[in-house]
């Protein structure tokens, strides 16, 4: 076992050097002698960011590729050999991973918390984890996610939980993959507010729907803004009072339409959860002046959102979307539990049938 390296895992960089495992474009991924302070994971099944996901996809469907989870699987493993992680060279985004501990280094630093054998999720991004893909068993096209067999590292300063026993693995997964955009939510919305979700019908959307609602209370509103209008029952079901039907770039009809909804007072916190580019002037739009914008999504560019709101005069406070907040993981299982619609839609759309 190799010893003296470093809590953030720059011993596992290879180019350039002096980065961090986020930013480096090539890890180590030899998994034949862990370090001292890493944590072995067999890892069970990825879930990939749903920005680089659907990115890989289209792209892959540009190429020509008619066997997607072919492709999509030779892709991986391509990617992962040569790089030595799971990050999309296009969107800078991961995602992340469920499996089960392997091996833990004497120095791990929370190794008393987890041991040899349990199943965990981590909660890091699948942008700066050592990946080694031996055998892509399945693709899951409609559900972001990639069945493998293969080996991934957490380092010291990584977090991860360890999965519930009353719950399906691939479920939870799926629910801790979004789980700061919840936890998120929670902090930033207050009783009486005006929150508008732009993509209110995806998976971090409905979680946020639901804790919206419950953060307003009677006085408050939630809109949601998604694209087809087959999604209005599930945004209602989930919390939403109001939905927009409007894409998510269209920045002029967005704000129209929650002006009419909030008599022209716009929205108090605006989030952002859609996959798709060009979306941060209709965030921007939608809030009222000195409100909050949160953009969650890993499509987001900050010279857009940036140049964007100095561009139109608007003095809102934007907020780049945090995966991680403290306990998030727990917050988001109890969301689940706790509401029976929540819990039937993450079983119908993530698990296994």
């Amino acid at each position: 076992m190799k010893t003296g390296g470093c809590r953030y895992g720059t011993h596992r960089v290879i180019e350039p050097s002096g980065v961090l495992p986020q930013p480096a474009r090539v890890l180590n991924n030899d998994m034949s002698e862990i370090w001292d302070n890493e944590m072995l994971i067999d890892v069970i099944r990825l879930n990939v960011d749903s920005a680089s996901f659907h990115q890989i996809k289209n792209k892959l469907i540009a190429q020509g590729h008619k066997d997607l989870e072919k492709a999509f699987a030779e892709h991986a493993i391509e990617l992962t050999n040569r790089t030595g992680k799971h990050k999309n060279e296009d969107t800078g985004s991961g995602g992340m991973l469920i499996g089960k501990v392997a091996a833990l280094g004497p120095n791990f630093e929370m190794k008393d918390q987890v041991k040899v054998g349990d199943t965990i999720a981590s909660l890091v991004s699948l942008s700066l984890t050592p990946l080694k893909i031996n055998k892509v068993k399945r693709v899951l096209l409609d559900k972001d996610q990639v069945e493998i067999e293969g080996q991934a590292i957490l380092f010291s300063s990584g977090i991860y939980a360890k999965l519930p026993d009353d719950m399906d693995i691939n479920l939870a997964l799926s629910v801790l993959d979004v789980a700061g955009a919840p936890a998120q939510v929670e902090r930033l919305a207050r009783p009486g507010d005006t929150v508008v979700i732009i993509g209110a019908n995806g998976k971090s959307g409905i979680l946020c729907n639901a804790v919206a609602r419950e953060r307003v209370g009677v006085s408050g509103k939630v809109i949601g803004v998604v694209r087809n209008e087959n999604y209005i029952p599930t945004c209602k079901q989930t919390g939403c009072h109001e939905v927009i039907i409007a894409s998510a770039t269209d920045a002029l009809a967005i704000q129209r339409e929650v002006s009419r909804l909030t008599n022209g007072k716009m929205a108090d916190v605006v989030i952002n959860v859609v996959n798709v580019e060009d979306t941060e002037l209709p965030s921007i739009m939608a809030c009222k002046d000195r409100g909050i914008v949160y953009f969650f999504s890993m499509a987001t560019s900050f010279t857009k959102a940036a140049l964007g709101a100095e561009g139109i005069g608007a003095d809102v406070d934007m907020i780049l979307g945090n995966g991680y907040a403290r306990s998030h993981a727990a917050i988001s299982l109890d969301l689940l539990r706790r509401n029976p619609v929540l819990m039937k839609l993450f079983q119908e759309r993530y698990t296994d049938r």
